[in-house]
């Protein structure tokens, strides 16, 4: 058996683990969000057109030949580079560190992850604009034009989406199916339409290992961590916590690798100083105090996909006799959810109705088609008291229709990790001053040559484990090998214990 961790290895995200032992499977691909912000910004970003070309010459994608053969232009030459036996992708969970490069693999390559997951990812795909590396469930195929240097993709209807093969590692349903398979909007003959990939369940798919998934803790429904059964046994967590909703779960799955002879852990908070636990109990009781002591409008902010931060929001305004409004985006996603679950999400929740000329098919045709109430900006101008908003950064510019007369914002995300974060804070404080807000969760410190946030513990719990719960999952396990990933301080398990391999990105260990 032979591990390379491709990227992954000294920085939060990005991870790209190849095991391999009579065939392989990549443990995640994701965009590794470090090296991209060394090159490219909010509009600076790589060109579509060209393929994979700006990716691999700027090393944010392995040199392998793995890749699309679409989005390989005339001038790139992948036959020159390692031909990996890839038999499968096996996804921890839709966040874009961990399954954002997806969309380069070649279209062979199945990804295997829960159902939820694949709701989100079909759901983000369906009312997201993206290409490359984000076209996880299904892409559109591009050409070549002229001398083959430049890649576009057809609007043509005899020009398919074409999807992706996936697994799912648990139960998938005939809803979940029939809505992998669809895409809103194409009835119409002027539509493309989408030729889905097989849909099938992990019993019904060989694969290289016997690969056990097990539902764990972390910010984000879906999120499942990976025992591969071969000649030796391998437990990879993804990103994992214990202090959330679905710690117990967490417990079970250490229980469950103590068989595992390799542990590949993240250790995304070993590099910090502060490492104390916020769970989303006190998380509840510090937002719900807030809400209570404001009259005025109500924003919550928190990371995209924090479905379960969204419910904790949802139980804060009905207890508080307010109407939680979300974006059509976040309505759709969550109908996705409900596909797999059952469970009605959007009941007493609004959406927000944004001011623009036209709405996607999947908004008009999905989420318009239910009973779901548009709450539009001048009711929330002329009642701000009844309402709790979860708008993120990128929706403060709906305030200008808004026109709110002060209220109280909570940002409840994670803390500024780069320079180019700290300004997005300035700007986000230069709005909530705009409009007289009162903010809970960080404030502008002005000191020094520039204005920088200071986050306030209490209204975010982390997605990841503290170093305390780390030691405890590695000394329940007790591996013979651990290989540290999705962190900038692979050092502290070597400090902390015995039998840790500290890999670089493209550097491999064989048992």
């Amino acid at each position: 058996m032979k591990i390379t961790v491709y990227d992954g290895a000294e920085t939060i995200g990005g991870n790209k683990i190849y095991v391999e032992e009579n065939g392989g499977v990549f443990l995640d691909f994701g965009m590794n969000f470090a090296k991209y912000s060394k090159y490219f910004a909010e509009f600076l970003n790589e060109r579509s057109t060209r393929g994979i070309h700006d990716s691999l010459y700027l090393n944010l994608i392995p040199e392998l030949n793995i890749y699309r053969t679409d989005l390989i232009p005339s001038d790139v030459d992948i036959s020159r580079y390692p031909e990996l036996n890839v038999e499968a992708v096996l996804l921890s969970h839709a966040h874009m560190d961990h399954c954002g490069n997806v969309g380069f693999l070649h279209e062979n390559i199945p990804i295997v992850a829960s159902a939820t997951t694949l709701a989100v990812l079909k759901a983000m795909r369906d009312s997201g604009r993206m290409s490359g590396g984000g076209e996880i469930i299904y892409h559109s195929p591009r050409k070549p034009l002229e001398d083959g240097r430049v890649l576009k993709s057809s609007n043509s209807p005899k020009d398919p989406y074409v999807g992706r093969n996936v697994v799912c590692v648990d139960k998938l349903n005939d809803r979940v199916k029939d809505f992998l398979c669809f895409k809103p909007g194409q009835e119409s003959n002027r539509a493309k339409k989408l030729k889905a990939g097989e849909v099938c369940c992990i019993d019904d798919r060989e694969l290289p290992f016997d690969v056990k998934a097990f539902e764990i803790d972390h910010s984000i429904y879906g999120a499942v961590s990976y025992i591969l059964y071969g000649d030796t046994a391998i437990a990879y967590t993804g990103d994992i916590r214990l202090h959330g909703k679905r710690g117990e779960e967490t417990r079970k799955f250490v229980k469950r690798a103590r068989d595992a002879q390799v542990l590949i852990i993240e250790g995304t908070r070993t590099g910090r100083e502060e490492d104390i636990n916020v769970s989303e109990q006190e998380v509840f009781e510090n937002c719900l105090k807030a809400v209570e002591e404001s009259k005025g409008l109500i924003i919550a902010d928190f990371s995209p996909r924090n479905f379960e931060r969204l419910e904790t929001f949802r139980e804060i305004a009905a207890k508080t006799s307010r109407q939680l409004v979300v974006t059509a985006k976040d309505a759709y996603m969550l109908q996705a959810i409900e596909l797999v679950d059952g469970v009605d999400r959007m009941k007493g929740v609004g959406i927000y109705g944004e001011l623009k000329d036209r709405r996607e098919k999947w908004e008009t045709e999905v989420v318009m088609n239910r009973e779901n109430s548009y709450v539009d900006p001048v009711e929330i101008k002329q009642n701000p008291e009844n309402y709790i908003l979860c708008f993120s950064y990128y929706d403060m510019k709906h305030l200008l229709d808004i026109k709110p007369d002060g209220g109280v914002y909570i940002y409840s995300a994670s803390e500024a990790f780069t320079e180019e974060q700290e300004f997005d804070f300035l700007r986000l404080y230069n709005w909530l001053e705009t409009f007289g807000f009162e903010i809970y969760g960080f404030e502008m410190v002005f000191e020094g040559e520039r204005p920088k946030p200071r986050f306030i513990k209490g209204y975010h719990a982390s997605g990841h484990a503290s170093k305390d719960d780390l030691m405890w999952m590695i000394e329940e396990i007790d591996p013979d090998i651990i290989i540290p990933v999705h962190t900038e301080n692979p050092g502290w398990f070597s400090e902390n214990f015995e039998g840790v391999r500290l890999l670089k990105d493209g550097e491999s260990i064989e048992m």
